[in-house]
C-alpha cells in the first residue's frame, strides 16, 4: 500500500505539473513554451528582457488564477473527505448536505444589503464583508445538519441526507428571492456566486486563500486515523481513545472555513469534494491517513483542469467553472448511488 501510496504521489504531482504549465499559456491570449521559461526565468534574473504585455499576463492574470485553484480546489476536497469519514457516507460533502448553499446565500445578502449592513461595522471589515458572511452561512448550515443528524452518540445519515437537502431547497429559494429584487450590478454579482468562476482571482486572495487553507490543513490532515476508527463506530472509537466530539469540532469548523472562503471568492462549485475521495477510494480503500493527502493533491489537479476547460472549451467565451465541475460530478454522484442500490 505505502508503494501505491508513493506511486499515486508521484502521478498526481507530475500531471499537476503538467496542468500548471498548461494554465499559464492557454488562454484567448495565447503564450508558447518559450515564453513560459522566459517569464519564469525572469522571476530570477532581472537581466531577462520580456514582452511587457507577455508578463501581464502571466503574472498579473494567470499565475494568481492558477495557483487560486489549486489552493481551492484541494482545500474543497479535503474538506469533502473529512465530512463523509466524519459521518460515514460518501454523499456527505459540501455541496450534498447544503453547505456550498448556505454559504451562497449568506455571500448573496452580503451583495444585496451590504451597502446596508456595512454602515454597522468597521471599515476595516468592508472589503472582507462576503468572505466573512459565505463562512458564517457554511458553518451554520454544518451546524445544524450536524446537530438535526447527532443523536444518543450516533450519526444518522439518512436524516443528515434530508436535512441538507432541506436546508440547501431553502437557501436556494431565499437566494432566488434576492436574486428577483436585485439591482443590475448586483444581479451580476449574484450570477457569479451561483455559478462559480475564478476569473476574479488576484494576489490578495491567493495569499488569504492559502493561510486559510494551509491554517485548516494543519487540524485536518492528521486526522486520518481517527477517521479510521470512526469507520468502526463511533463507540468503538471512543474505546480506542478517540476523543470524537474534539475531531468533530475540527472538521466542522476547518470544513466550514475552507468552504466559505472559496465560496466568497469563486462562488458554487460543486462535487469536487465528492469526485476526489470516491475515485481514491475505489482505487485505494478507506485507510483516510492516505487519503486525506492525495485528496489535497488530486483536488488541486481536478478543479485545475476544470478551469483550464472552462477558458479553453469555447474561447473567448468562458464557461462558468460550477457548470464543469457539475458536469464530471453528476455521474460520479449517479455510480454511488448505483452503488448503494446493489448493497440493498
Amino acid at each position: 500500500m505505502q508503494n501505491k501510496f508513493k506511486w499515486y504521489l508521484s502521478i498526481g504531482f507530475f500531471l499537476l505539473l503538467v496542468a500548471f504549465v498548461a494554465s499559464t499559456i492557454l488562454g484567448v491570449y495565447h503564450l508558447n513554451w518559450n515564453d513560459f521559461l522566459l517569464l519564469f526565468q525572469s522571476l530570477f534574473n532581472d537581466k531577462v528582457k520580456v514582452n511587457p504585455t507577455d508578463a501581464y499576463i502571466f503574472f498579473d492574470i494567470r499565475l494568481p488564477r492558477t495557483l487560486l485553484a489549486i489552493i481551492m480546489g484541494s482545500g474543497l476536497a479535503v474538506a469533502g473527505t473529512s465530512l463523509q469519514g466524519m459521518f460515514k457516507n460518501p454523499l456527505a460533502t459540501p455541496g450534498i448536505i447544503g453547505i456550498t448553499a448556505g454559504s451562497a446565500l449568506c455571500a448573496a445578502l452580503a451583495i444585496v444589503l451590504g451597502s446596508t449592513i456595512k454602515s454597522f461595522l468597521p471599515e476595516i471589515l468592508h472589503y472582507s464583508l462576503i468572505s466573512i458572511a459565505a463562512f458564517i452561512g457554511a458553518l451554520t448550515v454544518m451546524l445544524l445538519v450536524y446537530g438535526i443528524s447527532f443523536k444518543n452518540g450516533k450519526t444518522h445519515v439518512v436524516i443528515m441526507l434530508l436535512g441538507g437537502v432541506a436546508i440547501a431547497a431553502l437557501a436556494e429559494a431565499t437566494t432566488g428571492f434576492l436574486t428577483f429584487i436585485s439591482t443590475d450590478d448586483e444581479l451580476r454579482d449574484l450570477t457569479f456566486w451561483r455559478l462559480g468562476s475564478l476569473g476574479a482571482a488576484n494576489w490578495p486572495k491567493v495569499i488569504l486563500l492559502t493561510i486559510v487553507t494551509c491554517i485548516s490543513f494543519f487540524f485536518l490532515l492528521g486526522n486520518g486515523k481517527a477517521l479510521n476508527a470512526m469507520m468502526l463506530g463511533e463507540e468503538n472509537a471512543k474505546h480506542l481513545g478517540i476523543d470524537i466530539k474534539k475531531h468533530h469540532r475540527k472538521i466542522i469548523w476547518f470544513s466550514s472555513l475552507m468552504v466559505g472562503t472559496s465560496v466568497a471568492f469563486a462562488g458554487t462549485i460543486a462535487f469536487v469534494g465528492l469526485i476526489v475521495p470516491y475515485i481514491l477510494r475505489l482505487t485505494l480503500g478507506s485507510d483516510y491517513r492516505i487519503i486525506l493527502p492525495l485528496s489535497a493533491l488530486f483536488g488541486s489537479l481536478l478543479l485545475l483542469s476544470a478551469d483550464i476547460i472552462s477558458r479553453v472549451a469555447l474561447a473567448p467565451v468562458e464557461i462558468p467553472i460550477g457548470i464543469i465541475t457539475a458536469f464530471m460530478g453528476a455521474p460520479v454522484f449517479i455510480l454511488i448511488l448505483l452503488q448503494f442500490k446493489k448493497e440493498l
